[in-house]
This record gives structure tokens, C-alpha cells and sequence, in this order.
């Protein structure tokens, strides 16, 4: 593979997004787009150096490079496969950031990985600056954005009924079915999204992000499947703002429907 035609293009493939609405990359998936093949390597220079870097930034190391491991299967192709756990790191943007910046120069792809996460990083400063009203235009758009590829993703899987389909999650995320959510909202036939806040707009970015990665990365077909995998994301997203004690979605206060806040602020995010 060549992952220098469209360099851009790979670094949001891989890019996720955790339940508060903050993307991260996972090392040993950044790893080849930076041009290494050996994790020792990468570990042992690229990310150790870049650690030195926020530290001396006066960041917390452990807010932007979180150890996580995975479990991998070895021994693929006998009758008794077995799994062992290798290490791994959750990289915020800034981190991506430091380690293209203090990467081997010489290779081309970090070359590249550099203005990507500069420019990246730039884009989080000024959002953070934005206002809420700023920051809803801003989620709104990415949540418009995502949506599109996930039900790109879906068609492909074998979803027709796309009204079934994009209500699953809804369902897995509220507990209950988009007409119903209408009704306890109040919205009458306005789309839910539409009038849902920032946070609201962060948990909703976190289910379709998670349910296109999942139907890709199982190789999920049939309709039926697929509309069931968007529920079952859609709960565990639920169930995770219950485990920190968050306000749960349904009970988020309305906001002003998007289309008149966009009126109001066309010189702002569209």
C-alpha cells in the first residue's frame, strides 16, 4: 500500500472517537502511516521522545498517551489459535502531533504526518476558543459528515430500509424509538439532532463513528445484522454516560432548531 496518495485520507480512517467526543489514535495503527514497520522502534524512539516533549510542555503525559493493550491472535491458521496481550497506546491529537514532530525527518510520511496533525491540532485550539453556539454548528456539521459515511457503510453491508436502520440507534442510545424521543422532546417533527445541544451532538458523534467502525471492521453483512450492531453500540454508549453519571440524552434540554442558529450566524462554522 501506498500511504503517501492520500495521507489525509488514512489518518481519518484510523482515527476514533471516545465517549465524550474526543478523537484519539491508537499507536500500533499510526505506526505504518509514520513509516515504521517495528513497534520497538516507534515505542522506544518516536513516542518515548515525544512523551519527553509534552512533559517539558508542561502537559500531563498519562491525559495525552494512555497505555492500553490488545489481545492478538497467534498461531492463525492451526486447529488451537491462541491470543496474547501486546502493549499498545491511546494517542490524544497533540500527541499524534509530537510524535510526527519528533519523528525520523527522513522519512517522507512524517514529513506528511506533520502538517496533518499541525493543521489538525490548530482546528482543536480554535474550537475549544468557539462559544457553545460555535461549538454546536461545529458537531453538527461533523455529525451530518459521519452520518453519510455510516450509512455509505450500511448500504454496503446490505441496508435498504435506512429508516429502520438510522432509528436502531436511536433506540440503543435513548431507549427508546425517534418518534417516541419527538414526543418526550417536544420538537414536534423536527429532527432530534437538530435541536440537541453540544453534548448531546458529542454522544451522537460517538455512536455513528463507533457503528461505521464496527460494521466495517466485523465485516458485517445483511440488514438485519447491521441494524442490530447500530442498537447494540448505540446501549453501550448509553451505558457508559450511566456509569459516569452523566445526564442521559433524553433529558438534555432542547436547543434552538440549527437551520434558524445557522440564519443567525452564517459568517460562523457551517
Amino acid at each position: 500500500m501506498n500511504h503517501l496518495n492520500s495521507p489525509t485520507k488514512h489518518f481519518e480512517e484510523i482515527k476514533k472517537i471516545d465517549e465524550n467526543g474526543v478523537e484519539y489514535w491508537e499507536a500500533r495503527e499510526l505506526m505504518p502511516f509514520l513509516g515504521y514497520q517495528k513497534w520497538n522502534n516507534f515505542e522506544k524512539i518516536a513516542i518515548e521522545k515525544a512523551k519527553i516533549a509534552c512533559k517539558k510542555s508542561l502537559q500531563l503525559v498519562k491525559y495525552h498517551f494512555a497505555d492500553i493493550g490488545k489481545m492478538i491472535f497467534i498461531a492463525k491458521g492451526t486447529k488451537r489459535q491462541a491470543k496474547r496481550k501486546i502493549r499498545d497506546q491511546k494517542l490524544s491529537r497533540y500527541a499524534c502531533y509530537l510524535i510526527a514532530q519528533n519523528g525520523d525527518s527522513h522519512k517522507k510520511e512524517i514529513a506528511i504526518a506533520q502538517t496533518y496533525f499541525a493543521i489538525q491540532t490548530r482546528k482543536q485550539e480554535i474550537f475549544q476558543g468557539l462559544d457553545e453556539t460555535e461549538q454546536r454548528l461545529f458537531l453538527r456539521g461533523k455529525v451530518k459528515v459521519h452520518n453519510k459515511e455510516l450509512n455509505a457503510t450500511a448500504q454496503t453491508a446490505g441496508v435498504k430500509n435506512f429508516g429502520k436502520f438510522n432509528d436502531a440507534g436511536y433506540l440503543g442510545l435513548y431507549g427508546m424509538h425517534k418518534k417516541t424521543l419527538q414526543k418526550k422532546k417536544n420538537i414536534g417533527k423536527d429532527d432530534v439532532l437538530d435541536r440537541a445541544g453540544a453534548t448531546e451532538l458529542a454522544a451522537n458523534l460517538f455512536r455513528i463513528t463507533q457503528t461505521d467502525d464496527k460494521i466495517s471492521k466485523e465485516k458485517i453483512k445483511g440488514e438485519g445484522h447491521a441494524t442490530f450492531a447500530h442498537m447494540v453500540v448505540g446501549q453501550k454508549v448509553r451505558k457508559t454516560i450511566i456509569e459516569i453519571g452523566g445526564t442521559m440524552p433524553e433529558d438534555l434540554p432542547i436547543e434552538d432548531n440549527i437551520k434558524r442558529v445557522k440564519i443567525k450566524n452564517r459568517n460562523l462554522l457551517k
